[in-house]
This record gives structure tokens, C-alpha cells and sequence, in this order.
């Protein structure tokens, strides 16, 4: 039997790098809002962000965390709204994970609609 020598053995290619070990995509604030802008309730012409909607928004490495309202308890499109911008944050470059969670606390009120929200209903 020839048993090949440890000098004749070929030495096998180092594994490829772990998915764990890339860098990891910084993903800005200012990124998670701008996508938010992109939302829109159906039945206003204005986005969720201008409408006041937007109460929180935490960043932990790849995932998101929103926390939203909608302008009345009542509102049928609700979980559609929430989707689409649970999609438009899953869309982000560096985001893995997103949750988007409708809370009523503190109560909507016209207060909250932005400067540019205002305008574009004609509140001003």
C-alpha cells in the first residue's frame, strides 16, 4: 500500500470568509426617514412622515423598529399602511428586519401634520 507523505499532501484552499464576518452596510436615520416619505396613507395625498404618523424609529444594527398611528382608530387600511412601509424599510440596503407597530398613544391630531403636510392639504 503507498501511503502518500505529509510533503506530497496537497494542502486544501482556506474555507470562504462568513457571511458573519462581512462588514456590515451602516444604515443612517436619515435613510429609514426618507423611506418612510415614500408611504402614503390612500385616502390623504400626503406621506406618513409629513402626516405626523411617525412616532418613533430605532436602528439596532440591521433591524428597524417603527412605531406609527394612523389618523383614526377606525382606519381599514391600517395593515396596509404598516406593510408597505415594513417593504419600503425592508428595501434599504443594510436592513434585514423591520417591524412597523400601530400604537394610539399618544391619539393623532391635526397638530402633528408637518409645515409641508399642511400645505399640501391646504391647511394653511
Amino acid at each position: 500500500m503507498n501511503t502518500p507523505s505529509p510533503e506530497n499532501t496537497p494542502t486544501p484552499p482556506p474555507p470562504p470568509p462568513s457571511a458573519a464576518v462581512q462588514p456590515s452596510t451602516t444604515v443612517s436615520e436619515e435613510q429609514i426617514w426618507a423611506a418612510l416619505r415614500q408611504c402614503y396613507d390612500p385616502e390623504i395625498p400626503v406621506n406618513l412622515v409629513d402626516l405626523g404618523l411617525i412616532y418613533d424609529v430605532a436602528i439596532t444594527g440591521n433591524r428597524v423598529d417603527v412605531k406609527m398611528t394612523l389618523t383614526a382608530p377606525g382606519c381599514m387600511m391600517g395593515g396596509q399602511i404598516a406593510g408597505d412601509a415594513q417593504t419600503k424599510l425592508l428595501s434599504i440596503e443594510g436592513i434585514d428586519e423591520a417591524s412597523v407597530e400601530v400604537v394610539w398613544d399618544p391619539p393623532w391630531h391635526q397638530s402633528m401634520i408637518s409645515a409641508e403636510g399642511r400645505k399640501i392639504l391646504g391647511l394653511e
